[in-house]
């Protein structure tokens, strides 16, 4: 009798989950897709071609050494059993995370929506049109709350945005010469995590920090916190206040606004969006900048990430303000239309000057929070607000009822009692009573109400305090807040806020929304570098189970076992795949992941009195983030040359370590190249630095060409950050969530974040609520699985590459004529000859229903194209004969068919308004504009807007949606969007 295990049957092709991610088939059908692939490549096997792609000297000599792939049902059923050991609590720890209800309609229409978690960040606007829009709404909510002229598009943490604001007032601040040294002093009531990674962001660019006790005011807490730094003669630049404290306290924030403008300082307030519905909006008071989450607005808890921060500045330094801004432009038609304002400021312009990283922002939970808001609209966030209020002031009451020393008389959410040498005991009985409380140390304890607090828990809470009370629960109304902490600015004025009352309405509208966009659940998105390839549903499904969403971060250890082996499992399957010695998830985007490994490098230099190592070498051919990066962590950059088939210049390098020699501190490379090529020459570059003193990073933007041929961590690389929204699935999201861990060398172990470094996001594991993604990707490729998906990623960029290549020249190949996972198309050739640039095929391709591939990077008037192992062949030649038609059409230009002004090239893309309008002037037809191919017949994009005028949106900065006059809830609800775009373009 043979057993279940011995007569397992045979699964074929389609039962295998390899066989699901990889989209060219083999064998399957009569059809075998990867064959037809290689016979145009000339090989005759994919392992004869990655013999020849890929060079012998980094090749592994055996199989990844990961447990074999498991099923779906068996990767489900065990992120199911990692669930059943994460406790979920009624969770009143607060401290800057706070439970919350998404709505349904929210989750299932944006969260759980691909549609939406799978867009791309909109740097082609034209096709972005949806989210640009929600992204404008967040930044309606966050300026309109803080009372603050202009907002970004999120930030990644609270912590982060906090280090950000620090860095933007040293930079703002307008300091006398003989003001002596700049200090910026940080309020003791910021959260913890806060300041943690505050301190360790200023202190690696050399930013003087003190922290103030400003309890007793402005001047007795400056005064004081310099005195004990012996900073005495610096002169204050900024002061970062937390207008509702870790303690729980409500600052009111007037008085020491004006103390610190009156000694000439800047003024952030770290803030809460959803108390800003009651108290006092920083920019009210005359703060500059005000800082925050916006998790509570319907982001689930997720283990403390991701979630979205907001930064929003008085006019005059909006300029300077990090990461993304939508803002409004006008098309081509005069329409109005939304783009990424000022987009190149940072990676693409400044480089080593950067003062941030421009890919630091959480779309999706941005899009998330700004819809919570867009559904519950004004009234409704302030009824809410009143109810968490309320049941703080009820539970405050019944406390000092019971004789209880309740320490703050003004507070939000927050209720502090001193219970001395007894919080212990508290927590304790609390926990029994299956609810989290929080204890900042032996004689006190912390209870924060959230959105989803019931008197219930009050009940429950009192009892811990107080047991055997036989108090019952009761509701305290708000009242008045003292006038000092009092709102009375209006917000969410514009109509957006007051049209989507219904579950209906609001369905429509991300509907709507999501419908203007092209996302990868209509198409492939080409982008080099990007991988943007399948996010399964499968891998999807976990994060809004509870038990992985409802999580705090700093819940007891004992409450979070599942998070922990799968965190563990995880960090050492990536250690596995690269090669290093040990893993950490805390960085929670590949920015951070960046950052963390250079000061990992750092560190360790200064471990070694190797402090006078603080050069970066970056080639000339990197993305702007790796100098950026570079940058804030304290290094100086210096650039080496690339050679003109794109490999690093060795003679260069060389050079470049003799003149520099002991201040080399590491060496920034990507590998494969930027240049989309598997260079023969790393090895020597990684034994040249190292025996210069200095130590590798290998950023792993790439890594989906090595998975499983090749470990960065043993081919020279001492660092590497990787992208787990590329190469592990992790959704783009238009723009985050991310996950960016680290991997590091046993030498650089000790200096992992957290560790000899400091943290660099505000949650002890990141953004933990996505880690199930990765996980399950791992677990269900296994490691043939994740081997063969690299191998086919570079079959099908071989084979799109030999196709186009007669069209449009590849501009840089490796061994044997060949790239790795993504070509470069030169266009520069016909730009000279017709005029016609990469934008305007990048444009023009929106007319046949794709996504450009990544433009001008990294070589001006080029096209990066990345096909991924995802896409089928099928997809593949659409996207091949879309660009040879585009070709087509260069010709006509060429031959004077159509002047280049009069061309659908450089009137693309086409929106349908365009199109059917009654003065079509054209010299090319309505069906060549719309349908230039025949397939499109059958499933046809439009774009909705025109190509945008990105120079006068930069020039007429508009950042939110203005308002034009206020909407009541009860007000007859005008029609869909229009209003909000009518309203933007009044």
């Amino acid at each position: 009798m043979t057993t279940p295990a011995q007569h397992r049957p045979q699964t074929g092709p389609g039962d295998v989950f390899v066989d699901r991610h990889v989209g060219p088939r083999t064998g399957t059908d009569g059809r075998d897709d990867v064959a037809h692939m290689l016979g145009h490549l000339g090989y005759d096997s994919v392992d004869a071609l990655i013999d020849a792609a890929v060079p012998a000297s980094i090749r592994l000599d055996g199989p990844l050494d990961l447990p074999a792939a498991r099923t779906e049902p068996e990767v489900l059923a065990d992120l199911r059993r990692l669930a059943s050991q994460n406790e979920t609590r009624v969770q009143m720890i607060g401290q800057g995370y706070w439970d919350t209800v998404t709505p349904a309609v929210i989750r299932r229409g944006v969260l759980e929506n691909p549609a939406w978690y799978t867009a791309y960040t909109p740097y082609q606007p034209e096709i972005s049109q949806g989210r640009l829009e929600a992204l404008l709404n967040f930044q309606t909510v966050v300026s309109d709350l803080t009372g603050l002229e202009v907002a970004n598009a999120s930030l990644l943490d609270e912590a982060t945005a906090v280090a950000e604001a620090v860095a933007l007032m040293w930079r703002a601040a307008k300091r006398p010469a003989t003001a002596g040294p700049g200090v910026v002093v940080l309020d003791a009531d910021l959260f913890p995590q806060t300041l943690a990674v505050t301190r360790g962001r200023a202190e690696a660019i050399g930013l003087p920090v003190v922290v103030a006790d400003l309890d007793a005011g402005y001047q007795t807490g400056v005064d004081a916190a310099l005195a004990a730094a012996g900073l005495m003669d610096s002169a204050v630049v900024g002061l970062v206040v937390q207008q509702l404290g870790a303690s729980g306290q409500a600052r009111a924030l007037e008085p020491l606004v004006a103390a610190a403008k009156e000694a000439g300082a800047l003024v952030t307030v770290a803030t809460d969006l959803l108390a800003l519905t009651l108290f006092t909006a920083p920019g009210d008071v005359g703060a500059d900048i005000a800082v925050g989450s916006a998790q509570r607005l319907g982001v689930p808890l997720f283990f403390g990430g991701p979630h979205a921060a907001f930064m929003a500045v008085r006019k005059g330094i909006e300029r300077m303000l990090p990461g993304r801004l939508v803002g409004v432009s006008v098309d081509a038609d005069g329409d109005v239309a939304y783009r990424l304002a000022l987009q190149t400021r940072e990676q693409h312009i400044r480089r080593e000057k950067a003062t941030s990283n421009i890919c630091t922002a959480q779309a999706l939970l941005a899009i998330v929070a700004s819809m919570y808001a867009v559904y519950h609209g004004p009234s409704g966030l302030r009824a809410i607000a009143e109810r968490v209020h309320s049941h703080a002031l009820a539970l405050a009451d019944r406390l000092r009822g019971a004789e209880l020393d309740v320490e703050h008389a003004v507070f939000f959410d927050t209720v502090r009692v001193a219970v001395p040498g007894a919080a212990a005991e508290v927590v304790a009985r609390a926990d029994a009573a299956g609810i989290n409380l929080w204890a900042p140390d032996a004689d006190h304890v912390q209870v924060a109400c959230d959105e989803t607090t019931t008197e219930a828990h009050l009940d429950a809470v009192v009892e811990a305090f107080v047991p055997g009370s036989s108090a019952s629960g009761y509701f305290v109304s708000v009242g008045d807040l003292p006038a000092e902490h009092r709102r009375s600015s209006d917000y969410l004025t514009h109509p957006v806020f007051h049209t989507h009352r219904s579950e209906t309405q609001m369905m429509r509208y991300l509907r709507t929304l999501a419908d203007k966009d092209l996302a990868l659940d209509r198409t492939m998105i080409p982008l080099g570098s990007c991988t943007m390839k399948l996010n399964a549903a499968i891998q999807m499904e976990p994060i809004s189970w509870p038990e992985y969403a409802g999580i705090h971060p700093f819940a007891p250890a004992v409450q979070t076992g599942g998070y922990a082996e799968l965190i563990s499992t995880l960090e050492a399957n990536l250690a596995e795949i690269t090669g290093y010695a040990a893993v950490s998830v805390q960085p929670n985007a590949g920015s951070q992941g960046e950052f963390a490994g250079l000061l990992a490098i750092r560190n360790y230099h200064r471990s070694r009195d190797e402090a006078g190592r603080d050069i970066c070498l970056i080639p000339a051919s990197a993305h702007g983030t790796n100098a950026a990066s570079a940058a804030m962590a304290g290094m100086r950059v210096v650039v080496v040359a690339t050679a003109d088939d794109g490999e690093i210049l060795l003679e260069d390098l060389r050079g470049k370590l003799e003149q520099h020699g002991s201040q080399v501190a590491a060496i920034m490379i990507t590998y494969p190249s930027t240049h989309g090529v598997y260079e023969d020459t790393v090895r020597e570059v990684c034994d040249l630095v190292h025996a210069a003193g200095g130590q590798v990073y290998i950023d792993g933007a790439n890594l989906n060409a090595l998975v499983g041929l090749a470990k960065p961590g043993q081919f020279g690389g001492d660092v590497s950050h990787l992208n787990l929204h590329k190469t592990f699935c992790i959704p783009h999201g238009g723009g985050g969530p991310g996950v960016g861990p680290v991997g590091v060398a046993e030498h650089l172990v000790p200096f992992l974040p957290g560790a000899g470094s400091a943290p660099v996001s505000a949650a002890p594991a990141g953004s933990a609520g996505i880690l199930p993604i990765p996980y399950a990707y791992v677990a269900l490729m296994g490691p043939d699985g994740l081997r063969r998906a690299t191998e086919i990623a570079v079959v099908s960029a071989n084979y799109l590459a030999v196709r186009l290549r007669d069209a449009f020249p590849v501009l840089f190949t490796g061994p044997g004529g060949l790239v790795a996972h993504e070509c470069i198309l030169d266009l520069r050739p016909l730009t000279a000859q017709t005029g016609v640039t990469a934008e305007d095929v990048a444009k023009r391709l929106m007319d046949y229903g794709f996504h450009a591939p990544t433009l001008s990077f990294p070589v001006p008037g080029t096209l990066m194209v990345e096909p991924t192992e995802s896409e089928d062949l099928t997809e593949i030649d659409r996207f091949v004969d879309a660009m040879l038609a585009i070709r087509a059409e260069i010709d006509q230009v060429a031959d004077g068919t159509w002047a280049l002004a009069e061309s659908p090239l450089r009137n693309a893309p086409h929106s349908a308004a365009s199109v059917v309008s009654d003065a079509w002037d054209k010299p090319y037809s309505r069906e060549t504009a719309a349908y230039p191919v025949a397939a499109l017949r059958a499933a046809k994009y439009w774009p909705p807007v025109r190509r945008i005028d990105g120079a006068k949106g930069d020039r007429n900065l508009v950042c939110s949606c203005p308002p034009i006059e206020a909407y009541a809830d009860d007000v007859a609800e005008p029609t869909e969007t229009t209003l909000a775009h009518a309203a933007v373009g009044a």
